[in-house]
């Protein structure tokens, strides 16, 4: 409290809460406590907006000040990425949450953004639904997933919530509310530009938006950086003579594309109030197929054998700990899975390294029955059971750890392993989705920058000819001011103008988004 009184003119600062607690009621409005920051830089005040019309008053609140907005969900990962340049107001979401427009045979449903994710599944159960999102974060909120556009085991078989995205209402930065794409029961598509499908107003055409689907959403961050393909199907030009249509091209949903760069962006470009999502039923059957591995090119064979067999998997999951010896059974050296392979550890009895693991979901019967496939595949130490391994949606790295996650196609995720093992100079903790190529790995929080530095230099230079990335997710302070934490980004040009185009004054979240925008 006193810190903000005294970086504002005393009189100004009392003015501005008074204010923000006639816009949100007198106990959803206050002075910043040592809590409220985001990546280690404190809050000024604390704002618990009761809807989406009290939250679109506090941006313009903050817009008349000239005071910049970080928005906060559940807070499990908010040190996540780098730290603002400055927090003025911390938007708390913890008030526009629900599950509405949601009738028992939608395909899709409306969301709140500050509903937490657990609380969403509990509600979509009672009618035998779900949302395809399983975020590692426990607690975390809808929005705050979005916003960072984490994705957990399932996106093997549904993709990101990015790409899961039908719809959304957010306020941009001068507090007009803007809704794209499907909301609720609406149909996808039936807006036209000027009739309320794009922006309701402000800068830019009604309906500004992107690119066709392509390969996939655009994603603004995309989890800290845009992927190497950057917004599908958008073309770069002038944000001042095109609005959206400039930085993205024309899509077949006016504005959604526009939309989706909210995923990843971490509140940089708008305030999300709700999410409208693909729904699907609950699958009546679900089994867990394992197998121990010993090394990151076992691995590869094992998970092309997999993407081969045509069982479908849901997820395909990768955990590989630092190895712990533990004594284990041998298999005979003349069974078929490692003939010819007589080092196989396997064969040896050396201990094994990790797992892999793979979900398979559908009918009973028919998950059975793949399930007895994928096992003739997997060999004999294949173990089909159904429930999950302790480890499973859970990220390697700890509080205090330097995170990263590595993205690469799949053909190359044991190189990139491989090239992380050698920079570090031992195993690494390495967990997450072999059959997509993305996987979290854990740094000791006790590395000094530099030698964190040295480590993301030598992956990275393996990684940039494979078409691949290495972020940094969260980091100590004291790397993450002194580290790159994204690496080269050939999308920034095309990020820069998202950003000058949906907050040309940078007020939200300034410094979150790569390259200090």
């Amino acid at each position: 409290m006193a810190d903000a009184a005294r970086s504002t003119d005393r009189f100004e600062a009392l003015d501005i809460t008074r204010k923000l607690a006639a816009i949100c009621g007198t106990p959803f409005a206050r002075f910043a406590g040592p809590a409220d920051e985001v990546a280690g830089r404190t809050a000024r005040w604390v704002a618990v907006p009761g809807g989406p019309h009290a939250a679109a008053e506090v941006l313009r609140l903050a817009a008349a000040h000239d005071l910049t907005v970080v928005p906060r969900g559940a807070g499990t990962k908010i040190d996540w990425g780098a730290a603002p340049a400055q927090v003025d107001i911390m938007l708390d979401t913890g008030r526009l949450a629900g599950v509405w427009h949601e009738p028992r045979d939608a395909a899709v449903a409306e969301i709140g953004a500050g509903t937490p994710l657990r609380a969403v599944q509990a509600t979509l159960a009672r009618t035998n639904r779900r949302l395809p999102v399983d975020a590692p974060s426990p607690g975390a909120t809808l929005g705050g997933v979005l916003a960072a556009d984490e994705s957990g085991p399932l996106r093997h078989r549904h993709g990101s919530p990015c790409a899961q995205l039908v719809g959304v209402r957010y306020l941009d930065a001068d507090g007009e509310l803007v809704s794209v794409g499907e909301s609720g029961t609406e149909a996808l598509g039936r807006a036209t530009p000027g009739s309320g499908g794009g922006r309701a107003s402000g800068r830019g055409p009604a309906g500004d938006g992107g690119g066709g689907a392509g390969s996939g959403p655009a994603c603004a961050a995309d989890g800290f950086g845009w992927g190497a393909d950057g917004p599908a199907g958008g073309a770069g030009g002038d944000p001042g003579r095109g609005g959206g249509d400039a930085i993205l091209g024309r899509g077949e949903v006016p504005g959604l594309d526009v939309a989706r760069l909210l995923c990843g962006s971490q509140g940089g470009l708008g305030v999300l109030v709700s999410a409208t999502m693909r729904v699907h039923a609950v699958p009546a059957g679900r089994l867990w197929v394992s197998r121990p591995v010993w090394t990151p090119l076992e691995v590869h064979d094992l998970v092309r054998a997999v993407l081969a067999a045509g069982v479908d998997p849901a997820a395909v999951e990768l955990d590989l700990p630092v190895p712990v010896p533990l004594p284990r059974r041998r298999i005979p050296p003349t069974h078929p899975s490692v003939v010819n392979r007589p080092d196989h550890p396997a064969v040896t009895g050396r201990p094994a390294a990790g797992s892999l693991v793979v979900l398979l979901e559908g009918g009973p019967a028919d998950v059975t029955e793949r399930a007895e496939r994928l096992t003739a595949v997997l060999g004999a130490e294949a173990i089909v059971s159904h429930h999950a391994p302790e480890w499973w949606g859970r990220y390697p790295f700890a509080p205090g750890d330097t995170a990263l996650r590595i993205e690469v196609p799949i053909n190359d995720l044991h190189a990139a392993v491989y090239a992380l093992r050698d920079a570090t100079g031992g195993p690494v903790p390495v967990r997450g989705s072999a059959g997509a190529g993305t996987v979290h790995a854990a740094l000791s929080g006790a590395l000094p920058p530099e030698r964190v530095a040295s480590i993301l230099t030598a992956v990275r230079s393996v990684l940039i000819a494979r078409r691949g990335r290495c972020v940094v997710v969260a980091a100590p302070a004291a790397v993450r001011r002194a580290v790159d934490l994204w690496g080269e980004l050939p999308t920034l040009p095309r990020l820069r103008s998202a950003k000058a185009h949906l907050d040309p004054h940078h007020r939200l979240a300034p410094g979150r988004l790569p390259g200090g925008l």
